[in-house]
């Protein structure tokens, strides 16, 4: 059957009766606005008002090539190769993870809490750079640096960090093997590092485990905390006396978690929830 998309209105006709098998409308009405707006070039306002504003046959192809592509279960934010995060754009790719919403609240506390901070703040695991730009962006006095393993995503960060105006400096470097003698000491940081236990796979949907980098998600069973143990070791020399460390932490971990920061001398530990009231994110103070 052939398509016949000549509107604004078309579009979403189309990318419903496409997509409703597989998505539910609230969400085909969320992509329709994104696509729509990437595609045409409209704000949702404009969407609304002028729904009968004609579409290119340039731009029917691009929407049946990405409707097609939804269908895999691939994600939009990597069909169009980018995101917002933070009120900054974003570009993604398949070595770097989807910035989720409980990742701009962790950012959202760090800024709220450290208001005119001037001193330096490390990510690790930074993979597209998202924390790190936008840190970078609202704590416009501090050095912001970005370590990830994959050099790939080192790549991404840094085109993210000039598309959004941000500077930031983002090197190569395993959390397994951190030279801590060399790098300057830091008042914060900050990690989203893998943190979803393989046992938890099973309740992931397909379009996070068919397409984003497995390496940024899992960790085994027997040591799920492998990666913010590492950190803390790191934080024993690189961050400073009274320094903050912050994490995103799997919702079952927070006991845990606090323990692991107890067991590093730290101070004031505390666990956060999300919007969703689930324990994401957790904060503690460097002992003197």
């Amino acid at each position: 059957m052939a398509v016949n998309i000549q509107t604004i209105k078309d579009i979403r006709l189309y990318l419903t009766k496409e997509l409703i098998e597989i998505y539910d409308e609230p969400e085909i009405n969320a992509l329709s606005n994104l696509i729509i707006k990437t595609v045409i070039g409209t704000s949702r306002l404009h969407q609304l008002n002028d729904i009968a504003q004609p579409v290119t046959s340039l731009q029917e192809g691009r929407i049946i090539v990405i409707c097609n592509e939804l269908k895999t279960g691939k994600p939009i934010q990597y069909i169009l190769g980018e995101t917002t995060f933070y009120d900054c754009v974003i570009k993604v790719n398949s070595a770097t993870l989807i910035p989720r919403p409980e990742t701009e609240e962790l950012v959202g506390l760090i800024i709220k809490e450290n208001k005119g901070y001037s001193g330096k703040i490390i990510d690790f695991g930074t993979g597209s750079g998202c924390i790190a730009i936008a840190l970078a962006i609202n704590l416009p006095g501090s050095k912001i640096e970005g370590i990830d393993i994959s050099a790939e995503a080192i790549t991404i960060a840094r085109e993210n960090a000039l598309l959004n105006k941000a500077v930031v400096t983002f090197k190569k470097g395993d959390v397994f093997s951190f030279d801590t003698e060399t790098n300057d000491k830091a008042g914060i940081i900050v990690s989203n590092p893998p943190y979803v236990r393989n046992s938890e796979k099973q309740f992931m949907s397909k379009n996070v485990l068919g397409f984003e980098p497995h390496s940024a998600l899992f960790v085994t069973d027997s040591d799920p905390l492998v990666f913010y143990r590492a950190i803390l070791k790191i934080a024993e020399k690189t961050l400073l006396p009274g320094g903050r460390l912050y994490f995103e932490i799997n919702e079952a971990m927070g006991k845990a978690m606090i323990k692991l920061y107890e067991e590093f001398g730290y101070l004031r530990i505390e666990v956060i929830k999300d919007i969703n009231g689930k324990e994401r994110i957790i904060k503690g103070t460097k002992n003197v």
